[in-house]
């Protein structure tokens, strides 16, 4: 009996607490229920493993990268600033609720299986990475309230399961414009942007052609690649904090800053600049090493769960990442990009001159890498409803989501709060600043809102996909019927009904293309059937 008692202590602490080995385990366990060989068992556990390493590994860079900036942004403004990055403040909250999450993860997947097979909600989530994300904010909200671990992982797994189900729901009549066929829904928890975005096409380009009609500059290609992108942002950020921070504290002061964690004061000016520079690019790679990081584990976990989930509920509709749109309006991925950047720098303004001094709300800085993946994909979303006004129109509207709603998350994250980066999608803000304050309600009373919160999100998704996406409302049909007979319906290329999402993702429809390295789960080997094929 000791020895029994000892064994399951070992798996306990030693195993199944290590989120590491728990993603590892999930991973084979998988793989095992599709049948694979020994041989891709056991590699794909051990790269899940390993990939979870790898974001821990990151997270330590991207720390170190932003402490100086948080000074600066400290000092030059009096506020606190922060740059929202999902990857970033998941890496760094591993390190401490790794193992709640990972459970809270799994618990969350299976409810949402769940309610896709005995609901009329037949979508299946396989955007591995956004599950991940939306359960480390959940086990940050619900641990930072005080609630038990257990409680963490039960209300929270179903919470997730929910949103899992409910969000592609709201934004599927918005989906079928964009992609002409019920195929695919968007699985991506920026979906409260999408859904702003083509409504606000509807109102405003009913007679706007299709941004698919322009050609842009080629010299813009370059904004494709994520890690160029993160790098640039960051360098832009911390090269103009700096010169700030420098005009207002002095030499003596600024010159120190970099000093922070072991570091060397800058010598003299030019190596102040050069430092500036350094650090944006360290936090490039750092959240290089975190998307690998995050890759690794999809690689092996997204199919695992595919499979499963495949065999668990028929009929249902595979829900994929925002960038499986872009090949739709590939020109409205770059004016959405651009129009949400400009939003993210007017809601910066509206922050820095009112919502700071009368809330005390932080500084949200604008980072291209959010503003490119939620702004393209909500400049698709208008660009299908409202045309060219219609993408710029929304996706500008998603820029200033995407920059209160972090500020407003910040108030429920506890010590987490006062990290330099936080999340950056608008269902992460709304959602988890929802469940924060309902949170703070007591370990009963917190616990009951929840619930009834997560209840009525369910029954308002069923009600909807009922009466709303069933019966087959068109949010475009009035710009189509406005729009001349030759005119561009905001759709570039609709497919006929049953088309395969992943050849509709290979073809070119435009300019610019998803950028290199995106962390985009697989398209399903074979076409998931639709609702309507029984």
């Amino acid at each position: 009996m000791h020895r029994l008692i000892s064994l399951a202590t070992f798996l306990v602490n030693e195993i199944l607490s290590q989120p590491a080995y728990l993603i590892g385990l999930i991973t084979a366990a998988g793989l095992i229920a599709l049948k694979k060989s020994a041989g891709q068992i056991v590699g794909g556990a051990i790269k899940a493993t390993l990939g979870f390493l790898l974001i821990g590994a990151g997270a330590g860079l991207v720390v170190s990268a932003l402490a100086p900036l948080g000074g600066m942004i400290q000092g030059a403004t009096g506020a606190h600033g922060v740059i929202p990055t999902n990857e970033a403040i998941v890496g760094i909250a591993q390190a401490k609720f790794g193992a709640r999450v990972a459970w809270l993860m799994i618990l969350g997947f299976a409810v949402a299986l769940l309610l896709a097979r005995f609901t009329p909600l037949r979508y299946v989530f396989l955007t591995g990475h956004h599950i991940l994300f939306m359960a480390t904010l959940l086990t940050m909200v619900l641990a930072t309230s005080g609630q038990t671990s257990v409680l963490v992982v039960l209300v929270g797994g179903l919470l997730l399961g929910i949103l899992l189900v409910a969000l592609p729901a709201f934004a599927h009549p918005w989906t079928k414009r964009v992609t002409g066929n019920n195929s695919i829904a968007i699985g991506h928890f920026g979906t409260a942007g999408y859904v702003l975005s083509g409504a606000a096409g509807q109102l405003v380009g009913k007679r706007s052609r299709s941004t698919e009609d322009m050609k842009l500059p080629e010299g813009l290609r370059f904004l494709r690649d994520s890690m160029v992108a993160t790098a640039l942002s960051m360098v832009l950020i911390y090269v103009i904090m700096s010169l700030v921070y420098l005009a207002k504290a002095g030499r003596a002061t600024a010159f120190k800053a970099f000093a922070a964690g072991g570091g060397s004061p800058a010598a003299d000016l030019g190596n102040y600049v050069m430092h500036s520079v350094m650090q944006g690019l360290q936090f490039g790679i750092a959240v290089a090493v975190i998307l690998f990081g995050v890759r690794t584990i999809l690689a092996e976990l997204v199919p695992a769960f595919q499979g499963i989930a495949g065999r668990l509920v028929p009929g249902a509709v595979p829900a994929l990442d925002a960038p499986i749109v872009f090949p739709y309006a590939q020109n409205a991925v770059l004016i959405g990009f651009l129009a949400s950047f400009v939003g993210g720098l007017v809601g910066l303004g509206v922050l820095t001159w009112a919502f700071h001094p009368a809330f005390g709300l932080a500084l949200v800085l604008p980072g291209l890498v959010p503003h490119f993946f939620t702004g393209g994909a909500a400049g698709v979303y208008g660009n299908a409803t409202g045309g060219r006004r219609g993408a710029v129109v929304g996706a500008f509207l998603n820029g200033l989501l995407i920059t209160f709603l972090p500020a407003l998350l910040l108030k429920v994250l506890g010590a987490f709060g006062k990290e330099n980066t936080t999340f950056g999608d608008a269902d992460f803000g709304w959602f988890g600043t929802l469940i924060g304050n309902a949170a703070k309600a007591g370990a009963t009373g917190g616990v009951v809102l929840m619930l009834v919160i997560g209840g009525v999100l369910l029954g308002a998704a069923i009600l909807f996909q009922k009466r709303v996406v069933e019966t087959g409302w068109d949010p475009g049909a009035a710009r189509d019927a406005a729009l001349p007979p030759d005119a561009s319906s905001g759709r570039t290329s609709p497919e006929p009904s049953g088309t395969d999402p992943a050849a509709a993702v290979s073809r070119t429809y435009g300019k610019i293309a998803p950028p290199a390295g995106a962390p985009t789960p697989p398209p399903p080997p074979s076409p998931l059937p639709s609702p309507e094929s029984g």
